[in-house]
């Protein structure tokens, strides 16, 4: 086997999917920072909310990357698919309301985004620990 073919556990990419979940997060609530008022203007949002949105973002990506080797990636699996819905969700009631003519819609979108990566957190620092056995941790560093 070449170096070009290396092979990676679904374990390990499940971890690199964790982690690029959270730098998203993070990478976008600092743009809704550094971003505020024009962002804001753009979505017919105050910038106060859009700061403020910004920093549950970065708060929720911190503590999904922080948390990855300590939670079972079941729950991650759970927990990002439930986000990952209400935010296909809230974008698209947006976007209809943003169509029909409505002012809130940026509101929805940004309250969404405001309310639950806060929420994904506080499941995540509640959920069951994981502590690696040596079975476990052979398993995740197998090539």
């Amino acid at each position: 086997m070449t170096q070009a073919q290396t092979v990676t556990s679904p374990a390990k990419r499940q971890l690199v999917g964790v982690i690029a979940d959270g730098a998203f997060k993070v990478l976008l609530g600092a743009a809704f920072i550094i971003g505020a008022a024009r962002l804001g203007d753009l979505l017919g949002v105050p910038s106060w909310l859009m700061a403020v949105s910004g920093v549950a973002l970065l708060i929720g990506g911190g503590i999904e990357i922080g948390y990855v080797r300590s939670r079972p990636m079941l729950t991650y699996t759970r927990l990002m698919v439930a986000y990952d819905s209400g935010w296909v969700l809230a974008t698209l009631a947006g976007l209809l309301m943003a169509w029909q003519g409505s002012s809130a819609g940026g509101e929805v979108w940004i309250g969404y985004q405001t309310a639950v990566p806060i929420a994904f957190a506080a499941l995540l620092v509640a959920a069951t620990s994981v502590r690696p056995t040596s079975d476990t941790r052979a398993k995740d560093c197998a090539p």
